[in-house]
């Protein structure tokens, strides 16, 4: 039988934000990691609200149906939270959160999830992404309109499609059954990695020895060495066929930090979350996920992919002309030199210069001199030979004349 073996939660800053607006927890039996929107007030106080409240699901289940349903209600009821929390606060409007959790029951892992943040699994070495990104970007590779590769380098590749906040009164959660086995080894992590972090480096790390905790220190790390441009956040699950070990949950991010809802009195609570709320503007943000938003962005993606052609387009041209007239202008300088050589068995002036570029002749006879090269000296006929260059048609025909005259 299956059983959590060991298990890891590690967050930072990172390298750009003032605050960590990033939430994670490892549990007994549940795990989650939420991502604070960026962009938008509160992005720290609604993962942090979220997680605490998701954290409620962490107790046994009979069936992996039981806590499947069990995620996607507190789900559902975080983001009543947060609806509620912005009612009494209008200062956090627009605050959201993405939410990535599994339950582990015996040889099956109940999932939920919505947004960005994302779900791994590594068995037998190879690391496979369980979750789909809510993502305006997701959508074109879905749709076969961009590469996985270029969704990497999307100008809109922050756009978020689904999330937790106070827009959606019932957003839609993706909900999954999993079986698993001893030696698997999960993770769940926020964008700060895996949109720094490589899908071959991600798989390294989860394929190396070490513990649990080795393995979440070191993505962090590699996220830092990356640069870090966002708050990471990562939560590493070990799947073993003993007794798992007995550890205490670990909190993370900003749910590491006390909030004060629903304790103290409305006023006081009012004074304290301004203080939450200080954090730069991030890329990040929220759009609905509506058909009509969804073609308004596809057709801009569409002008914006027609214009970068058209930019190439006229860059190559650009380039070809450029190229194109230096060839002519160096032909035609190379058309004002001469030299002596040989034509046939004569003394000959060429127009040109003696090297040829490939196939293209730079030189052609301009003069037959009518000097026989049998005539010449030894030691003119191999200065004839290897051809004497002249900066102009008069020194041609000058060095031909002196040839002429040193005939014996």
């Amino acid at each position: 039988m299956a059983t959590v073996s060991q298990s890891a939660a590690a967050s930072h800053v990172g390298k750009i934000r003032s605050n960590n607006q990033d939430s994670g927890y490892a549990g007994h039996t549940l795990f989650v990691v939420a991502d604070g929107m960026g962009g938008h007030a509160g992005g720290d106080v609604a993962s942090a609200i979220t997680t605490k409240r998701v954290i409620e699901a962490d107790k046994p289940y009979l069936t992996a149906q039981d806590a499947e349903f069990a995620l996607q209600a507190a789900l559902i009821g975080a983001n009543s939270q947060l609806a509620e929390t912005v009612f009494e606060h209008a200062e956090l409007t627009g605050m959201g959160t993405t939410v990535s959790a599994l339950v582990v029951l015996e040889d099956q892992v109940a999932i939920a999830h919505i947004g960005d943040s994302r779900i791994y699994l590594c068995r037998d070495g190879e690391l496979a992404q369980i979750t789909t990104d809510h993502t305006f970007v997701q959508r074109l590779v879905d749709s076969g309109r961009i590469t996985e590769q270029e969704a990497m380098v999307h100008p809109r590749r922050s756009v978020l499609m689904r999330v937790l906040g106070d827009v959606e009164s019932a957003p839609e959660i993706d909900t999954s059954i999993l079986a698993t086995l001893p030696g698997d080894r999960w993770l769940i992590c926020s964008d700060g990695l895996s949109g720094v972090v490589s899908h071959a480096a991600i798989a390294a790390a989860m394929a190396a020895d070490g513990s649990a905790q080795d393995v979440a220190d070191r993505l962090v790390k590699e996220s830092l060495d990356g640069g870090a441009p966002d708050n990471v956040t990562v939560v590493v699950v070990d799947i073993g066929s003993g007794p798992g070990q007995a550890a205490s949950p670990v909190v993370v991010g900003s749910a590491a930090a006390p909030l004060a809802f629903g304790e103290e009195p409305l006023r006081a609570r009012s004074l304290r979350i301004p203080t939450l709320r200080l954090h730069p503007v991030r890329e990040t943000h929220f759009e609905p996920d509506s058909q009509d938003y969804l073609s308004e962005l596809i057709e801009e993606d569409e002008r914006r992919a027609r214009r970068r052609k058209v930019t190439w387009l006229v860059g190559i041209i650009l380039v070809v002309v450029a190229i194109v007239g230096g060839a002519v202008l160096g032909y035609q300088y190379t058309q004002t030199r001469y030299f002596v050589g040989v034509s046939g068995n004569s003394v000959a002036i060429y127009q040109g210069v003696q090297q040829d570029l490939g196939p293209i002749k730079l030189s052609s006879v301009y003069e037959d001199t009518g000097v026989s090269v049998d005539d010449l000296r030894v030691y003119d006929r191999q200065q004839v030979e290897q051809t004497i260059s002249a900066s102009s048609l008069e020194e041609a025909r000058l060095i031909v004349e002196r040839l002429h005259d040193a005939i014996e």
